[in-house]
């Protein structure tokens, strides 16, 4: 299982995770991998034609599909910027904590669980700096666990978090371009006879495996929902 958003749904963050466009992300709990169906796929995908090879033609996965099945948007600015900073100050200012063991923080990495273990409550009577630090962190977990995870799946890169300093503007970026083309690399890097294992948004491409393969998929007796990888 590749954990979404581990966090429990907090009402107050509500309205801010709406503004940002991850609010459909957040609502996306858990979701079960299966390593057979994604090797079956990473076994057909082609790197030279960015697009799985089948016995009657070719498919990949498109813009169109990320929008469907996770919810974030595929319209904007790219996700570029800097990427030297004193990460401690930019943490400091941006979450309002700063990791004190380096195991959470090594070098422009954090780890996936200090996040969660310091941004999983929210105080009493929060002021709106610090709703926004803990939407930021909220986000930021979700990057590094479910929309552009490496192979670890524990660690974020926090040349992202620069990215989230104004929360009215988080929407104006296109982050699922930028999921795409991670899944794309990832899929690309895991064809090589060496890899022993594999980044990326595991829950679209099996989520957008069942979509367009529905004879994939388990039977489920309801109507779908939005996003698709709700379902």
């Amino acid at each position: 299982m590749r954990h979404v958003n581990n966090f429990d749904e907090e009402p107050l963050l509500n309205d801010i995770l709406q503004l940002t466009g991850f609010s459909k992300l957040s609502s996306l709990r858990s979701f079960n991998i299966d390593p057979s169906l994604i090797t079956a796929l990473v076994e057909r995908w082609r790197p030279e034609t960015h697009t799985f090879h089948l016995p009657h033609g070719e498919c990949t996965i498109t813009l169109e599909d990320v929008s469907l099945q996770i919810g974030v948007n595929v319209n904007g600015l790219p996700l570029a910027g800097p990427t030297y900073f004193d990460w401690n100050e930019i943490c400091e200012e941006l979450l309002g904590k700063v990791p004190s063991d380096e195991q959470d923080m090594r070098g422009c990495e954090l780890k996936l669980t200090w996040l969660f273990d310091n941004f999983e409550t929210l105080p009493p009577r929060p002021t709106q700096l610090q709703k926004e630090q803990f939407c930021r962190a909220r986000i930021l977990y979700m990057i590094g666990g479910e929309l552009l995870p490496d192979k670890s799946n524990n660690r974020v890169h926090l040349m992202y978090l620069p990215l989230l300093r104004d929360v009215t503007r988080v929407h104006r970026y296109s982050w699922g371009s930028a999921c795409l083309a991670n899944l794309y690399r990832e899929m690309c890097r895991a064809t090589k006879p060496n890899a022993k294992a594999m980044g990326g948004c595991l829950t679209l491409l099996q989520s957008w495996a069942w979509y367009r393969l529905p004879f994939l998929a388990p039977i489920v007796n309801r109507l779908p929902t939005y996003p698709f990888a709700s379902r």
